[in-house]
């Protein structure tokens, strides 16, 4: 089916609009913007820059999609906002293209959903399944893992890696990576276990949880230096992927700390 779109709405020349999409009064789309098929804008929706929307998206009043970054280095280059398929982009949502000064491109996953007011800043990468509460802020060059969870109001650092399959707790400030599979809270926030019910709700075993929750006591509650705790992991538990994932993680990138639990916090 051809697109719908009101009568309002104003689309660039150059803009491609897909089969099947429908969209509402007052939306404004610029000319180097790509919407996918069966997408869904309702009213009042800017779209703009070199912005790529994917198939089945539903995107909601006021959201802002793909304006200028804000960054004092951007001099109008032409980077790119990629979106995925099957997102859910609530009221005043905002993410904007990427710079120079990253990769040129921010990247959002599909299957996510972004709630009112969450806002990704430049040369992030966004994998699939996550869940932003209102009002999350994530600064630029940032990396989340899929399926993760982000509580209302968090506001997370810019150049910050959120390992996949965590949940952070609303109004937690996050400063250092958060290794995968992890529960974080917290002002400043810290790593306070595993992500039991994220992790048995996206089907891993009771056994492969036992299994991350002893890896993560070794890595934060033992003795030593977390380096040496590293090198214990390593050996003990050679050979189990899930807990892999995590070693590989934190010594994926030594430019950046690894948040700490508290030690006498839960486990």
């Amino acid at each position: 089916m051809p697109a719908e779109i009101h009568p309002t709405a104003i689309i660039a020349s150059g803009a491609e609009i897909g089969d099947n999409v429908s969209i509402g009064p007052y939306c404004c789309i610029g000319g180097n913007v790509r919407i996918g098929n069966d997408t869904v804008l309702h009213q009042s929706v800017i779209i703009d820059g070199y912005t790529d929307i994917g198939e089945g998206n539903e995107i909601f009043p006021h959201a802002v999609l793909g304006k200028a970054p804000q960054h004092t280095r951007y001099k109008g280059e032409p980077s790119t906002l990629v979106i995925g398929d099957h997102n859910l982009i609530r009221e005043h949502v905002t993410m904007h293209p990427g710079t120079e000064v990253g990769d040129m491109t921010t990247q959002i996953g599909s299957n996510s959903m972004f709630m009112a007011g969450s806002h990704i800043a430049h040369d992030c990468v966004v994998e699939d399944h996550v869940i932003f509460s209102n009002y999350v802020q994530v600064g630029g060059h940032v990396h989340i893992g899929k399926h993760c969870y982000l509580g209302a109001l968090v506001g997370v650092h810019p150049f910050v890696r959120i390992g996949r399959n965590t949940i952070i707790g609303g109004l937690s400030k996050v400063e250092s990576d958060i290794i995968p599979f992890s529960r974080a809270d917290g002002n400043a926030c810290y790593v306070d276990g595993i992500n039991i019910i994220g992790l048995e709700r996206n089907g891993f075993s009771k056994a492969s949880i036992k299994t991350l929750r002893r890896a993560y006591k070794d890595l934060f509650k033992a003795e030593g230096s977390f380096e040496e705790r590293i090198v214990r992991a390593q050996t003990t538990y050679a050979g189990d992927e899930d807990v892999k994932v995590i070693l590989d993680f934190i010594t994926s990138n030594e430019k950046r700390a690894i948040m700490q639990a508290k030690r006498n916090g839960k486990s």
